[in-house]
C-alpha cells in the first residue's frame, strides 16, 4: 500500500489542535501569533506532501508518495478551510505590522483562490504531454531522489514499489474525469503514449542497456562508498520493483490512455467541458492576478504582435535584408548560421556557451542589483527520456539547505528549436536574472513566513523572467543585430501567447487556427509553434502571465522614474520588487508605490 504521512489527519483534529495553541495571551503580539500560524500552515501542508519535502532537500518521509486519490483532494480542502477560519477568526487585523499584514492578506487571498480551485479540480489532465504524471515521476526520482546512504538507497526502491498504487490513484482520477468528457484532445494521446512507453524500455525491462531509472539507480548507488555485493544487491531490489511494479503499473497507464484516445476528439479549448468558461475566466484572474477579461488580454496580446513586427522590421533594415518581415522570418527559420550541428558536439557546444552566457552577466550583477542569490545555478539538457515532449526550456530551484543548485534545462532534442539567435535570451530568463535570481533569493528571505518564500505568482515569476530578458539589453548584451532580433522574436512569442490562449479557450480557435497564427507572426519552427499550442491546450491561461507580468514590470518601473527622476535608483527598484518573495501585480504596485513614497519623503 501506499504509504502517507502521518500528519495527513482530519480536518476537526486539525481545529481542535489548533485551538489547543498556547492562549492568546502567551504571545508577545498579534504578530507573533499570526507568525506562529503561518508557520503552522506552512508545517500542515508540508507534511502532507513528501515529494515537497524531497524537493526541498528534507528527507522526511524519504520512500513515499504524495497522496493523489480523491481522498487526498478532499483532505487537502477540509486543511485549506480549517486553516481560512482559523486566520478569519483568531488573528485581530486591526493590531498587526505592515509586514504582518501583508502576509495576512496574501494567506489569505491563497486559502480563498484553493478553496474556488477545488471546485473546477476535474477540469485539467493528470497525464499530459507537459507535466503529467507519466514524466513527472521518473523526473522526480532522477532530478530530486539523491542516494548517500543504503537507507536512502531503499528508499528510492520503495518509491518504485510506491508506483504502483499511485498509478492506481492516477487512473482513478482519470476515469472520474472521463466520465465527465474531460479528454485530452485526441492528436495529443501519442505524446504522452511515447512517454508511457520510454518509461518501460531498456534494462531491465528489454536489452541490456538501462533504462532511465534503471540508469539512474545504477549511476547513484555505484557512488556509493560500500562494498560492491550491497551495490549489487541493492540494484537486483531495484531491478524487481520496476518489473514487478512499475511495469505493470505503466502497462495499466497505457490502456486506460488507448481506450480514452478512441473516444477523444479534436476539440481543444475548455469551453467544451460544463464550467468551462467559468473556469477559464478564473483561471485567468488567477494566473493573472489581475481582473483582466479573455477579450481585454487578447486586444492587448494583437497590439503587442504589432508594436514589435514594427521594432523587427528596424533591425531588418539595420542588417540589410531584403524583403519583407514574413521573407526575413523564413531566412532567420532556415539559414544553418543559426544554428548549431544537431550532433552530440553540436548540443555540448550549446550547453557550453550557454554558460558562458550565464558566467558573463553574474560578473556585472552589481549593475543592477543590491541582493543576489548565495545558491548556484547549472545549466543543464532535458534527460533523453523526456525530451521528445518536454518543453523547449524551464528552471529547478536549488534546495534551500544548499545541496542542490538550480538548474536551468534546455531542451536540445531538436537543435532547430533552439536557434542561437535566441540564446541569449533564453539564459537569461530561465537563468540569470531571471527565475533563479527571484526564486532563490525568495527562498533565502529573512523574517518572512515560509509560504511567501514558496509562493508562485505566475504573472509575478514569469512576468520577472520576461522583464530579466529585456535588461540586459540596457546592460550592452544582445550586441549581435540578430541576437537582439531574438530577444525581440522571444517577445513576440509571449504576444502571441496572449492571442492564442485567449483564440483557443475562449473564442473556440482549433489547434490548427493557433499553430497557424504563431507559424504567420513568429520565425519560429513549425515543430515548436505545434508545441506551443498543445502547452495552451493542456495549461490554460498559464501562458498569459508572462506578457501581463512584464508589462505590469515595466509600467510601474517607468512611473517610479517618471515621479522620482533623478533619485531613481533601478537597484533599489529590483530589491522592492525581488526582497518579498512572489506576490500578485496589485500587491507589487502597492509595494513599489510606498517605495516611491519613502523616497519622496
Amino acid at each position: 500500500m501506499l504509504k502517507r504521512t502521518k500528519l495527513a489527519v482530519s480536518a476537526a483534529i486539525l481545529l481542535t489542535a489548533f485551538n489547543s495553541c498556547k492562549p492568546s495571551s502567551e504571545y508577545a503580539n498579534e504578530n507573533e501569533k499570526a507568525n506562529a500560524f503561518f508557520q503552522r500552515v506552512y508545517d500542515e501542508e508540508l507534511a502532507l506532501s513528501p515529494m515537497m519535502q524531497t524537493m526541498k532537500g528534507l528527507k522526511t518521509n524519504y520512500g513515499q508518495w504524495d497522496d493523489f486519490s480523491e481522498e487526498g483532494e478532499k483532505k487537502h480542502l477540509e486543511l485549506t478551510k480549517v486553516h481560512l477560519q482559523f486566520l478569519q477568526d483568531s488573528i485581530d487585523v486591526s493590531q498587526l505590522s505592515k509586514e504582518e499584514k501583508l502576509s495576512y492578506d496574501l494567506m489569505e487571498q491563497r486559502l480563498k483562490n484553493a478553496i474556488k480551485d477545488y471546485s473546477f479540480r476535474h477540469i485539467s489532465y493528470p497525464v499530459n504531454q507537459m507535466h503529467g504524471v507519466q514524466a513527472e515521476i521518473p523526473a522526480f526520482l532522477i532530478g530530486f531522489h539523491s542516494i548517500s546512504t543504503i537507507e536512502e538507497a531503499k528508499a528510492y526502491i520503495s518509491r518504485l514499489e510506491g508506483i504502483t498504487p499511485l498509478m492506481e490513484q492516477i487512473v482513478s482520477q482519470l476515469q472520474t474525469r472521463e466520465e465527465k468528457g474531460v479528454l485530452l484532445p485526441d492528436f495529443l494521446y501519442p505524446k504522452v503514449l511515447s512517454d508511457c512507453r520510454n518509461i518501460i524500455s531498456g534494462a531491465p525491462f528489454e536489452g541490456e542497456q538501462p533504462g532511465a531509472l534503471y540508469g539512474d539507480f545504477i549511476k547513484k548507488v555505484d557512488a556509493l562508498d560500500i562494498e560492491d555485493a550491497k551495490k549489487e544487491a541493492l540494484k537486483t531490489e531495484a531491478a524487481t520493483a520496476l518489473t514487478t511494479h512499475v511495469k505493470p503499473a505503466y502497462e495499466q497507464l497505457i490502456s486506460v490512455l488507448e481506450k480514452e484516445e478512441k473516444q477523444a476528439t479534436a476539440d481543444a479549448g475548455v469551453w467544451r467541458f460544463e464550467q468551462g468558461d467559468e473556469f477559464y475566466a478564473f483561471a485567468l484572474q488567477q494566473t493573472t492576478t489581475t481582473d483582466l477579461t479573455a477579450e481585454q488580454i487578447h486586444e492587448k496580446g494583437l497590439q503587442e504582435v504589432k508594436r514589435i513586427h514594427g521594432e523587427m522590421r528596424a533591425i531588418m533594415e539595420k542588417v540589410g535584408f531584403k524583403g519583407d518581415l514574413q521573407e526575413f522570418f523564413q531566412f532567420m527559420k532556415e539559414d544553418p548560421q543559426f544554428y548549431l550541428p544537431d550532433t552530440e558536439e553540436g548540443k555540448a557546444q550549446y550547453l557550453k556557451e550557454a554558460t558562458a552566457l550565464v558566467d558573463s552577466i553574474k560578473s556585472r550583477l552589481d549593475e543592477v542589483f543590491i541582493t543576489k542569490p548565495k545558491a548556484d545555478m547549472i545549466v543543464k539538457r532535458v534527460e533523453a527520456f523526456r525530451e521528445k515532449t518536454a518543453g523547449k526550456a524551464f528552471y529547478n530551484s536549488p534546495a534551500e539547505d544548499g545541496s542542490r543548485p538550480g538548474y536551468y534545462y534546455a531542451n536540445l532534442y531538436d537543435m532547430k528549436q533552439m536557434p542561437i539567435y535566441e540564446m541569449e535570451a533564453l539564459a537569461f530568463h530561465e537563468g540569470i536574472p531571471g527565475h533563479h535570481m527571484q526564486i532563490a533569493i525568495a527562498q533565502e528571505l529573512q523574517n518572512v513566513p515560509e509560504f511567501r518564500k514558496n509562493s508562485f505568482y505566475t504573472a509575478y515569476v514569469e512576468g520577472w523572467g520576461l522583464y530579466s530578458e529585456f535588461v540586459p539589453k540596457e546592460m550592452g548584451f544582445y550586441s549581435d543585430p540578430y541576437s537582439d532580433f531574438g530577444r525581440l522574436a522571444m517577445e513576440l512569442w509571449r504576444a502571441c501567447r496572449l492571442v492564442v490562449d485567449t483564440g483557443i479557450h475562449s473564442k473556440k480557435w482549433t489547434r490548427e487556427e493557433g499553430i497557424n497564427y504563431y507559424s504567420s507572426n513568429t520565425p519560429a519552427a513549425y515543430g515548436a509553434c505545434e508545441k506551443m499550442v498543445d502547452r495552451h491546450i493542456v495549461m490554460p491561461s498559464q501562458a498569459t502571465a508572462y506578457k501581463i507580468g512584464m508589462l505590469k514590470i515595466l509600467e510601474l518601473r517607468e512611473n517610479a522614474k517618471k515621479t522620482l527622476g533623478e533619485q531613481f535608483d533601478i537597484r533599489e527598484f529590483h530589491d522592492v520588487v525581488l526582497t518579498n518573495g512572489a506576490v500578485p501585480l496589485n500587491v507589487l504596485e502597492v509595494l513599489v508605490q510606498e517605495w516611491i513614497d519613502s523616497k519622496k519623503s
